[in-house]
């Protein structure tokens, strides 16, 4: 129980304590109420628990640096362990092209209009990685690759949450609509969705075959995850002159180097089964912890400050995504 600042000094919880607890508590039943209402995902839960009760971490002034770091990159590192780097290959020739003219159109779209609508360039960032890449994963790890503050975190999982929504209603009929096949249609959910709740529920309203292979895609697309939080990395820290190559491996994140290892252990078939499917559990629940720390620190006032103009980029980008997705489709003949 935290003591307010009136009691003796003695009985006070430790501020950074404090903290990781009122996270802990917040992604813990966040992760329940994720399991409960999958469409919607523990992380965004987290975010908007973090965000309704950050006056209340303000008053007690309590501290959540060690859930937004350690914690949020040890779930970054997790991930790879249902993620096999020879899946790469096996989605096929056909599938390499969309995902990567998606993920080129959203992030050259997310620094060109972002700009010109005034949203910062952090905020930008993440909304352009969440939407291209894999949702609040990809926030998570690129968040402490750019030092971005908790305000634009938020606002990034709130806007990439509310596409993911209308993906998930939208996507099914449309995918109907336009005659796609099982595997067309696993490939579109793959690469326009962000979250993978999301990309299951509405791959899984499509047929069985389109969750299996929107699956495979997602994980694929979260590799991508890696080139990008190096180059985040490296225009972060700018080395200049002759210092560049000398300082390339103080440019990468330590659990960027734990992801690829991770994901080399599962590859090798090091990782039983029983235990992916373990880590990963514990992966998002580390997420929604992180996430919900950032809640906690978020400053309301300055997100009604941001305005609508992060909102207008998040739907821009994702109807840029999912209209090239469908496109390039149409173009490489994969439909």
């Amino acid at each position: 129980m935290i003591v307010l600042a009136g009691r003796p000094a003695r009985h006070r919880v430790p501020p950074q304590a404090a903290g990781l607890a009122a996270a802990g508590t917040i992604g813990l039943l966040a992760g329940l109420l994720g399991i409960l209402v999958p469409v919607v995902g523990a992380p965004v839960f987290a975010v908007v628990a973090g965000v309704l009760l950050s006056p209340l971490a303000r008053r007690f002034a309590w501290r959540v640096e060690v859930a937004k770091g350690p914690v949020l990159q040890l779930s970054v590192v997790l991930l790879g362990a249902q993620l096999s780097l020879g899946e790469v290959l096996s989605v096929g020739a056909g599938s390499l092209p969309v995902m990567l003219g998606t993920l080129g159109v959203c992030l050259l779209l997310a620094a060109v209009v972002g700009r010109r609508l005034g949203v910062p360039r952090d905020l930008r960032t993440l909304i352009g990685v969440g939407t291209g890449i894999c949702g609040a994963s990809a926030i998570a790890a690129t968040t402490p690759a750019i030092r971005a503050k908790s305000n634009d975190v938020a606002y990034a999982i709130s806007t990439i949450f509310l596409f993911n929504v209308a993906a998930v209603l939208i996507f099914p009929p449309l995918g109907h609509l336009l005659g796609l096949g099982q595997h067309a249609f696993g490939l579109f959910a793959g690469t326009a969705v962000n979250d993978t709740s999301s990309v299951v529920a509405a791959a899984g309203a499509y047929g069985p075959a389109a969750v299996r292979y929107a699956v495979v895609v997602k994980l694929v697309r979260t590799l991508m995850i890696i080139p990008i939080v190096l180059f985040l990395s490296a225009r972060s820290a700018r080395p200049a002159g002759s210092a560049r190559s000398a300082r390339v491996l103080s440019l990468v994140p330590w659990f960027l180097v734990a992801f690829v290892a991770v994901a080399g252990l599962h590859s090798a078939g090091l990782i039983p089964v029983a235990a992916q499917g373990f880590l990963h559990q514990v992966a998002l629940l580390f997420i929604a912890i992180a996430l919900a720390a950032v809640g906690l620190s978020t400053d309301v006032a300055a997100l009604r400050r941001a305005g609508a103009r992060p909102l207008l980029l998040g739907l821009i980008l994702w109807i840029a995504v999912s209209v090239t997705s469908l496109g390039l489709q149409y173009v490489t003949h994969f439909a």
